[in-house]
């Protein structure tokens, strides 16, 4: 039987340091990188999660000599220049998207080889497609073990020819991201032209800005397509790379709050950062949220009394912050629509199905279209349930146990007991393993 938790309520209002992991974005890029680098590199503030030690596990099974160390949150990589030690492994992914994309484009360009890819029972579901797609047209052999065009498969491979790639990302981003990485370690000039469009853009653009800071020269996203020439192997001139603490993860606390009132610091995302998710910020701002920003501390603080409206916001291009709203939805005043999120149906769970259902146990009126989910709050049918200690289930997703958790911190009964239990609620070690103990450092 799953675990449930009670989520104690906040009595006063909040102050204090978040202190947030690394990026889970960040730090798998930066894995697949660095192996693919010439030089040896030692990545720090790097985030130790479900995802990211199946990335490093993945990689010291392929022969690449890591030294990890958890205390200090480095990973020591020795990269080989687009070089894979060996040549045949049976890798397991979890449910890890970054991994099993980026690995299964970086495991394409081997010569000879012969590779088995699996993750967990969610992980079969993601789409996989527009990469293996492509991938099978340039030469790779894929024996699907299941269903055709997702995990587990096994993967022959011959290396890639480079020239003009046609790719289809509309399903992921990372697909797009993931031969972005490979290309400059072919002996040719590489051309990425875009069918069609790609969801969440702005990693696409932190996976352009990290390959550029890794040694890489390459042509900025224009009209659909990246120019990738031979000349632009990856010679990182930096013995270190930090990796900037998690925007998603922090939008969490940004919200918080809203909760009780009070200011809440995270440090360490510069202004300038990778992470597209960081706008997060201006959509509470134009919420009634207060804002400071530095190069070292973001600061966001809420008068306790003030009511905040809904209103309709296109959460595309920071997808996976739209949970971080949504949950709280049932404490706003007015009728919240997000859109733009139908990629989300095919993640870690159908995300909008997801949310909807979990919403509508607590009383509110929720309805989701393909593209979009909107909740028209009732509070008052919120405390009637309450006073029930409804659980959430979490679906195996770390988003939506950690977005109920900031919910179930609010005090709605007004007496500081517990009225929202979180099933499963440790599934967020996918990304953020102490998320519960952080929580609780606030109260």
């Amino acid at each position: 039987m799953a675990e449930v938790l009670e989520i104690l309520p906040f009595k006063n209002a909040i102050s204090g340091v978040a202190s947030i992991p690394g990026s889970k974005s960040i730090t798998n890029r930066a894995l697949i990188l660095a192996s693919l680098n010439a030089n040896p590199i030692k990545l720090c503030g790097t985030l130790f999660s479900d995802d990211t030690r199946f990335m490093v596990q993945a990689l010291q099974k392929l022969g690449f000599e890591i030294q990890v160390c958890e205390k200090e949150k480095t990973i020591d990589i020795i990269g080989l220049g687009g070089e894979i030690p060996n040549k045949r492994a049976d890798l397991f992914v979890g449910n890890a998207g970054t991994a099993a994309r980026f690995l299964t484009a970086m495991l394409a360009t081997t010569k000879n080889g012969f590779f088995k890819l699996d993750g967990t029972e969610a992980m079969r579901k993601r789409p996989m497609r527009g990469l293996l797609e492509f991938l099978s047209e340039k030469g790779v052999e894929f024996s699907f073990h299941q269903k055709k065009w997702h995990f587990p498969f096994t993967m022959k491979t011959k290396s890639l020819e480079a020239g003009s790639w046609t790719v289809d990302a509309s399903a992921s981003s990372q697909i797009l991201s993931a031969l972005m990485m490979i290309a400059p370690i072919l002996n040719e000039d590489v051309h990425i032209q875009l069918k069609g469009d790609t969801v969440s853009k702005p990693f696409v653009v932190m996976t352009y800005k990290m390959m550029k800071q890794f040694g890489c020269g390459i042509d900025s996203f224009q009209n659909h397509s990246f120019k990738i020439p031979s000349s632009s192997n990856y010679q990182c001139s930096q013995s270190s790379y930090q990796v900037e603490p998690d925007a998603t993860a922090a939008s969490y606390y940004f919200t918080l709050p809203l909760i009780s009132g009070g200011e809440i610091n995270v440090r360490g995302i510069p202004k300038n950062s990778l992470q597209g998710d960081i706008a997060y910020l201006q959509t509470i701002e134009s919420l009634g949220f207060q804002i400071k920003q530095s190069d070292s501390n973001i600061q966001v603080s809420i008068e306790k009394e003030l009511l905040i409206s809904g209103g309709n916001f296109d959460f595309n291009p920071i997808s996976d912050t739209f949970l971080t709203l949504a949950a709280v939805s049932p404490l706003m005043e007015s009728t919240l629509k997000i859109y733009g999120i139908e990629h989300t149906r095919k993640q870690e769970t159908d995300r909008i199905h997801a949310m909807a259902t979990e919403l509508k146990k607590l009383g509110q009126e929720v309805k989701e279209s393909e593209d979009s989910i909107t909740i028209t709050p009732n509070k008052a049918a919120l405390v009637r349930i309450a006073k029930k200690q409804p659980i959430v289930h979490t679906y195996e997703d770390h988003r939506v146990s950690m977005s109920f958790a900031i919910l179930g911190s609010y005090d709605l009964l007004k007496n500081q007991s517990p009225w929202l239990r979180i099933e499963d609620p440790y599934c967020c070690s996918k990304t953020f393993p102490n998320f519960y103990q952080e929580l609780t450092k606030f109260r």
